[in-house]
């Protein structure tokens, strides 16, 4: 499939050009004798969004309990502005926490879900009623005090979990699926409106998410966690286009996977070669930097589409075209796109 040389995977975890807000050095945590975190290290910059992507059962959210103080590393240890925050109690490390299902008490009014924190801090009341206000114009909801919680739309839910978090004036923000619970079109609309509501106030924030759209969204940087190992750290494009393992590279995005003695890629017979949609094309005929194979499916999306293409050495690669450039059936011939994003070759058996 040609000799375009391969793009090395980038290994860049950390942002070395400023100075780390959030700090998680190695931790690890294992329940009940299964390792659910290992060495989980990750530096996050102050007003940086950081989305914790992974597969159910990666780690994501017991790493943001470790870092909320919900449950306590075996070893390691986590540390904002320079202090160390292991072994302190949730509520002294003064971060904010919205949880998957918001956890507001729906027989409190808007204003004393958002107050509720405060109050346990024995913040004072005229001060505490400041603050009330504060957070609730931070998230768009002036003069929601004293609106019931069953009255407002899930998408307002959300904004005042956001509020009832920012109230005490967190150090970081942490975040818990926090859009799993709304329907895909007030999904998209709430996630726009929290990523605003972030960079206006400028908080340091940790997300956890099983939904690649919003971690690209979202983070400025994406952590992507695998069996409790922190695979890659880097932004969206970084990912998609020099995923530094295997597992990243065909866990993000859309890829194929056929071996490299095929794909005509790389001198090592016993690799396999990670190639995105876009990377391929369907070549006018038969060449030597082409590989024939037969259109076996087709998946529309408008002016494009991807098709399923059952190469003759076995391999099935997915190649995005024009939605009428061939159809089901059709005998083909695939070639590298000049440009596209470059194939990753791995070793074989590689994770």
């Amino acid at each position: 499939m040609g000799d375009r040389d391969s793009a090395r995977p980038n290994h860049k975890s950390q942002i070395t050009n400023h100075k780390s807000f959030l700090v998680l050095d190695r931790l690890d945590k294992h329940f009940a004798g299964l390792h659910v975190t290992a060495e989980v290290s990750l530096s996050v910059v102050r007003s940086e969004i950081v989305a914790l992507l992974g597969p159910s059962g990666s780690g994501k959210t017991t790493v943001l309990r470790l870092v909320a103080g919900f449950e306590t590393p075996d070893s390691g240890k986590i540390s904002v502005e320079g202090e160390e925050v292991t072994a302190l109690p949730p509520e002294k490390r003064r971060f904010g926490m919205v949880f998957q299902h918001y956890a507001l008490f729906p027989h409190l009014s808007v204003g004393e879900n958002v107050a509720f924190g405060l109050e346990s801090q024995g913040t004072p009341r005229e001060e505490t009623r400041s603050r009330v206000a504060e957070a609730l114009a931070a998230v768009g909801l002036e003069g929601f005090e004293p609106r019931k919680t069953g009255e407002i739309s899930g998408g307002q839910q959300q904004r005042v979990a956001v509020a009832r978090a920012l109230a005490p004036r967190p150090r970081v923000l942490l975040l818990d699926e926090p859009f799993s619970n709304l329907d895909p079109a007030l999904r998209e609309r709430t996630r726009r409106e929290l990523k605003r509501i972030i960079r206006q106030v400028g908080i340091t924030t940790l997300f956890v998410t099983h939904e690649q759209e919003e971690a690209f969204e979202l983070g400025d940087r994406v952590a992507v966690l695998n069996a409790g190992r922190l695979e890659q750290v880097g932004t969206p494009e970084e990912l998609y286009e020099s995923p530094a393992t295997r597992f990243v590279a065909t866990f993000i995005g859309r890829s194929s996977v056929l071996p490299a003695s095929s794909a005509g890629i790389g001198d090592g017979s016993d690799g396999d070669v990670v190639v995105r949609p876009e990377a391929l094309r369907f070549a006018p005929g038969a060449s030597p930097d082409a590989l024939a194979g037969e259109v076996v499916g087709r998946r529309y999306a408008g002016r494009v589409a991807f098709f399923d293409v059952a190469l003759e050495g076995g391999a099935v690669v997915e190649v995005l075209a024009p939605s009428n450039a061939v159809r089901v059936g059709d005998r083909v011939y695939v070639a590298l796109n000049a440009t596209g994003p470059a194939p990753q070759v791995f070793p074989k058996g590689s994770k």
